[in-house]
């Protein structure tokens, strides 16, 4: 697009404990974003692998590893900037994983790696998860350069705590990634609500790409993978299905708001002192 702007995708899917099945399907989805011009292609969380508790440990694998070379393959390839969503990070014998994000410039390296802070640890619907009891949490915030944006990192569950978005958003992050497998049960009232909550307290662009439908474990997913302005708007979303969420993101228009409409700049910092 013309002036200072990106084409993002926000890609859904519903992963399966199938490594290679779910390799396959994240590929063809990220080359049809890519052919429909994205700039940047937004895979969910857990996306290579999903549903079974045993089997996420087997799965797990060092980053740099197997799927980041892939994913960076692909950047490069295409030619596009590719958020790896989420894989489980762990060596051999690790007591605990990690819930890690990556990101690939279209060189194909890998430019930045988010672990997940906060973790799912919640009763829903009379069904108890314990993210922790498998995942470490981690500590550090991180943004990343997308061509003329800068982006910051987040993984799901970190929705709910907009600390970290502020503070991404102080250190220049234009557009807020948030790959995610909210569950039906809280995705059908909060998914959409904290998505723009987020966008407009930091008037920044949320990219939200989602796992969606029945899991192996039986569980429910929400999707509507999602892309939202910093008013607060709805640019695109994903139906019930494969697919992806595609929107232009316009950053002049984005840079005229944040001038006009200064909320950020009118922050009190000194009144914040607990």
């Amino acid at each position: 697009m013309s002036g200072r702007g990106l084409v993002v995708a926000a890609i859904q899917m519903s992963s399966t404990p199938d490594k290679e099945e779910n390799k396959a399907t994240a590929e063809a989805l990220v080359r049809e974003a890519a052919s429909s011009g994205a700039d940047l292609v937004a895979l969910p969380e857990l996306w290579s692998c999903h549903g079974l508790d045993e089997v996420y440990r087997e799965n797990a694998e060092p980053v740099p590893g197997p799927t980041t070379a892939f994913l960076g393959s692909l950047a490069r390839e295409l030619g596009v900037y590719v958020l790896g969503g989420s894989i489980l990070e762990g060596e051999p014998g690790a007591e605990r994983l990690s819930n890690t994000s990556t990101f690939f410039d279209p060189s194909g390296e890998m430019t930045a790696v988010y672990r997940k802070i906060h973790l799912f640890d919640v009763k829903v619907s009379e069904r108890e998860y314990l993210e922790s009891a498998n995942i470490a949490p981690g500590a550090e915030i991180v943004t990343a350069k997308a061509g003329p944006a800068t982006l910051g990192l987040s993984v799901c569950y970190d929705v709910r705590f907009p600390e970290l978005y502020r503070l991404l958003a102080l250190r220049g992050a234009e557009i807020l990634a948030v790959p995610a497998a909210f569950t039906l049960q809280t995705g059908k009232d909060h998914w959409e609500l904290l998505l723009r909550a987020r966008a407009v307290e930091n008037q920044a662009f949320v990219v939200a790409p989602a796992q969606w439908g029945r899991k192996a474990d039986g569980r429910w997913t929400y999707g509507r993978s999602m892309i939202v302005d910093p008013w607060g708007t709805v640019l695109a979303t994903c139906p019930d299905r494969d697919g992806y969420a595609l929107a232009a993101l316009d950053l002049d228009y984005l840079d005229r708001f944040r001038a006009e409409f200064p909320a950020l700049a009118n922050r009190r910092p000194e009144a914040y002192d607990w």
